[in-house]
């Protein structure tokens, strides 16, 4: 279906640091069999200038096509905020030189798995279950994984008005725990679709949600999809991935894909921009929070100067108005405002003015017997360094003595002044807050691993710090500390262990992104007395753009303690809100679109 391996939309980000979600531009190719590999040949008995309708654009086979006309009358109808592509185009080069202004050659490698020779393994997955899509619920779940993913969501009527459509396969992958859709891939038969005489298939929007804890999802569900059309009698699968895709063209490779000559075009718009004009001096070397918003300043037409890539620091001007931004911190935001929110025990207190609840707390100083007696009433401490950023230092739920010194020597790394709080055990939520409205609400949950039987706990860990590397650019794994080994301490569990199958774990408590945590959007559903507290907060402090965390129960429901606020949240981490496009309103309401 879509531009899988396509970074973003308008409102999404670029997402260059998106791997193994698998972001796939997923292509089509045919053959006919015992012929050498090259173009595809048109038959008499197939259709003639096939377009498939896919949700997020549309398909353009190409080969079927009578000239390069028709083809480019069809691709400039293209729909606004929709990414069509031609593939199987015969001849690029010519089709390019009668419209150079208009289309361009798409990046992509195309390749190929010969179903006659596809052989399946026989081990399933355990604790997600690959399966077709069947309800409006899965519609749903696969528009967030596509938002999260940074890639053009699905039209709300487009699956209905398909849902007969035999030509086009969509598979899911639920997890049997939580019930959340967290991958999905769709088929194109081309036979049913065109009368494809080669009798070929083609995948697309191989997807994967970036905070899915099990590992291998994408390849079970490129399997099951082989397998489908396997059965059908097809004779090969075709895909497209980004040149520079390494991890998604390795697991191709892994499943015997072949690489084949054979291209694709796509028209020169907003979402493509940056496959086809020059990217800004510096721009790769941006992390995702700050690449976000370059991204969406230049969709604009807002002027954009990297002035330190690797701190996150750009300018941005338009109309006469010039911005210095590191990440989602601007100019707009005080020196004050600033001090405060980076003191987490200032923080408190002037929250706790504004009426906000917030959990009892003390400095860990040298009063022994006030930090026991301390422990001693709440049973469970918090201990963390008063100034500090991305979860460093921070152990949750201590409960003995030797545990707590422990943390307050870890947390002295960090900083000098550390502070003890009440525990309060529930959800840890992040409210992101920008001009003192509500953008997006989402659920922090601490990382996890799932046993497979064999691998062992350290093994289980640096494989999920891998795919959580991959889906954040780099930002997100987990550490192999004394917080780690505390953490699996508590249950009965070592790095050394081997998990059963299907078991899963907390391997931290702290539920921090950059610490390997996981983040679950609830801005829809989160309760509107939370929404109403940060805005509180977010005025106390005096600050435009804020992330404010709570400890909570239930989203869903009004209670809260506050924790602290961030002063530059990542608004990379809540796709598919709108975050960055609400960054640069408040910077340039002028340039606000509808």
């Amino acid at each position: 279906m879509k531009k899988g391996v396509e970074k973003s939309a308008p409102r999404q980000r670029s997402k260059g640091t998106r791997a193994l979600s698998h972001r796939l531009t997923q292509l089509s190719t045919r053959a006919q069999p015992g012929r050498q590999v090259g173009r595809p040949v048109a038959s008499e008995k197939q259709k003639k200038d096939v377009v498939l309708d896919c949700g997020w654009g549309r398909l353009l086979f190409a080969h079927t096509f009578s000239n390069d006309e028709t083809l480019l009358s069809k691709l400039r109808e293209e729909a606004p905020s929709s990414r069509d592509i031609a593939f199987y185009v015969n001849d690029p080069h010519v089709l390019l030189s009668r419209a150079p202004q208009e289309v361009f050659l798409d990046p992509s490698h195309t390749f190929r798995l010969n179903l006659s020779t596809f052989r399946s393994r026989t081990r399933r997955m355990r604790a997600v279950t690959i399966r077709r899509l069947a309800t409006e619920a899965d519609v749903d779940g696969i528009n967030r994984v596509y938002g999260a993913c940074g890639m053009i969501q699905i039209r709300k009527d487009f699956f209905s008005s398909v849902r007969d459509d035999h030509s086009v396969t969509y598979f899911v992958a639920q997890d049997e725990t939580t019930g959340e859709i967290v991958g999905t891939v769709t088929g194109i038969d081309h036979q049913r679709l065109f009368n494809d005489p080669a009798r070929g298939a083609s995948l697309w929007c191989l997807a994967v949600h970036p905070h899915a804890r099990q590992p291998g999802i994408g390849e079970w569900l490129v399997t099951r999809l082989a397998e489908h059309f396997q059965v059908r009698g097809l004779s090969h699968l075709d895909l497209s991935v980004m040149h520079d895709n390494r991890l998604a063209i390795n697991l191709y490779e892994k499943l015997n894909f072949r690489r084949m000559p054979l291209f694709a075009i796509k028209r020169k718009n907003a979402i493509n921009e940056k496959f086809f004009a020059m990217p800004h001096q510096s721009y790769n070397a941006l992390n995702p929070y700050a690449r976000l918003i370059v991204d969406e300043a230049t969709r604009r037409g807002i002027h954009v100067d990297i002035t330190d890539a690797e701190g996150g620091f750009f300018r941005l001007s338009h109309g006469g108005r010039s911005i210095h931004c590191r990440e989602s911190l601007s100019e707009l935001t005080s020196g004050v405002a600033m001090a405060i929110a980076d003191d987490k025990a200032i923080a408190r207190r002037v929250v706790a003015a504004a009426g906000l609840a917030v959990p009892d707390q003390i400095e860990a100083g040298s009063d022994r017997e006030r930090l026991e007696a301390f422990l001693k009433k709440h049973r469970k401490v918090v201990v963390k360094p008063a100034r500090g950023e991305q979860g460093r230092g921070i152990s949750v739920g201590i409960s003995t003595e030797q545990a707590l010194d422990d943390a307050i020597e870890e947390a002295r790394r960090i900083c000098e002044r550390v502070l003890v709080e009440a525990c309060f055990d529930g959800q840890d939520l992040r409210l992101v807050i920008i001009d003192f409205k509500l953008v997006a609400a989402a659920v922090r949950r601490p990382p996890r691993v799932v046993g497979d039987g064999h691998s062992n706990v350290a093994a289980l860990i640096e494989l999920q710090s891998r795919r959580r590397q991959a889906a954040t650019g780099g930002e997100s794994s987990i550490p192999l500390d004394a917080e780690t080994d505390r953490c699996l301490a508590e249950q009965a569990l070592d790095l050394r262990r081997v998990l059963p199958p299907g078991r899963e774990i907390t391997v931290r408590r702290a539920a921090n992104l950059h610490t390997g945590g996981s983040i679950h959007d609830v801005t829809d559903t989160v309760h509107p007395d939370l929404v109403a507290a940060a805005c509180r907060a977010a005025r106390a402090i005096d600050i435009p753009v804020v992330g404010i965390d709570f400890m909570i129960k239930d989203p869903t429901e009004a209670g809260y303690v506050f924790i602290e606020a961030n002063e530059r949240p990542g608004l990379a981490n809540h796709e598919p809100q709108p975050t960055s496009a609400r960054f640069v309103d408040l910077l340039f309401p002028g340039t606000r679109t509808a």
